[in-house]
């Protein structure tokens, strides 16, 4: 089973608020239980597959430190467009300084266009999306210095 797959589903068990949830696809399963000292295990039958055992996603702050940027992250899961139309120019280009607030890009979710703001104030220093790039929730969109 895809890695990615077992992220959406621990993100939806999150969201929800289930406890526990069992998914099978084909000969792989997937157990993932919330709160719980039972590790994220996928047993094929197959074959071994290696899957942490956590999923821990490096943070921002460790991020921050290691490279002295800020990400801006994905709130969500949808489709990346640096601008409001193909015609007009990007919301923000590398280099340009940007302050708290000011729209940074749209992510398309459910055939809504919604505007993302930068959380912070500083200068892009790299754009890591492209237009089209479908994008998921936590997912570096842009660095600012």
């Amino acid at each position: 089973m895809d890695i990615r797959k077992v992220k959406k589903l621990i993100e939806l068990i999150e969201q929800s608020g289930m406890n526990e949830i069992e998914i099978h696809e084909g000969e792989e399963s997937v157990r993932i239980a919330r709160h719980s000292n039972t590790p994220l295990a996928t047993t094929p039958t197959a074959g071994p597959v290696s899957v942490p055992t956590t999923t821990s996603v490096p943070t921002i702050e460790t991020q921050e430190h290691a490279t002295q940027k800020h990400l801006i992250t994905s709130p969500m899961v949808g489709t990346f467009y640096s601008c409001a139309s193909p015609t007009s120019e990007a919301f923000v280009k590398v280099g340009q300084r940007i302050n708290q607030g000011d729209t940074i890009c749209i992510i398309e979710a459910m055939k809504i266009m919604n505007k993302i703001e930068a959380d912070q104030a500083g200068v892009v220093t790299e754009i890591l999306c492209s237009d089209g790039d479908a994008v998921e929730f936590g997912q570096a969109l842009i660095a600012i210095q």
